[in-house]
């Protein structure tokens, strides 16, 4: 771990945010929270864009973390969970191998969306073909949602791991 925290608080949810910039962390603690609260995105195209950009930030709490199961430690009932189909642990198990393979359109879209916005943002946002196929599966109010999304576990995700947050932390 990067910062000295106070070890004797045993709550997962107990970052650097509570000892230091504790008004920019709180927002960015917000902004966490409410992606799980708020987003009305399918949980398997959630869950899918959301491993995928775990993998990219390399965040080990991240690649652990099940919606479905976990999200009860940020003081969440329901939100997305509520959201259809809980993905099984094979679905999380491929995503992690990058096996593709069983993956709706959707939830396709979604992982291809999550890697291109957090490795190459500017091919990204020029790729009309990709967007065609984008606007195909996801209405405007999903694609802001799931943009959004990726947004905040690209931020938080980079924040856990970067300071070491997740070194020594486990779900």
């Amino acid at each position: 771990m990067r910062l000295t925290l106070d070890q004797t608080n045993d709550s997962l949810m107990t970052g650097p945010g509570d000892l230091y910039a504790k008004e920019i962390s709180g927002a960015g603690n917000a902004f966490a929270n409410a992606i799980y609260e708020h987003s009305t995105l399918p949980l398997r195209v959630f869950e899918a864009a959301r491993i995928s950009t775990a993998m990219i930030n390399g965040c080990k709490i991240c690649m652990n973390w099940q919606s479905k199961r976990d999200v009860h430690q940020m003081g969440i009932v329901g939100g997305v969970t509520n959201n259809g189909e809980a993905p099984d642990d094979s679905f999380y198990s491929n995503l992690l191998n990058n096996n593709l393979e069983g993956l709706s359109s959707r939830e396709l879209i979604a992982v291809q969306f999550a890697k291109a916005m957090g490795t190459e943002p500017q091919k990204l946002a020029k790729d009309e073909k990709f967007w065609a196929g984008v606007k195909e599966v996801f209405s405007d109010a999903e694609i802001t949602d799931l943009t959004y999304c990726i947004a905040g576990w690209m931020g938080m995700g980079r924040v856990a791991h970067v300071l070491g947050l997740d070194s020594n932390c486990s779900i």
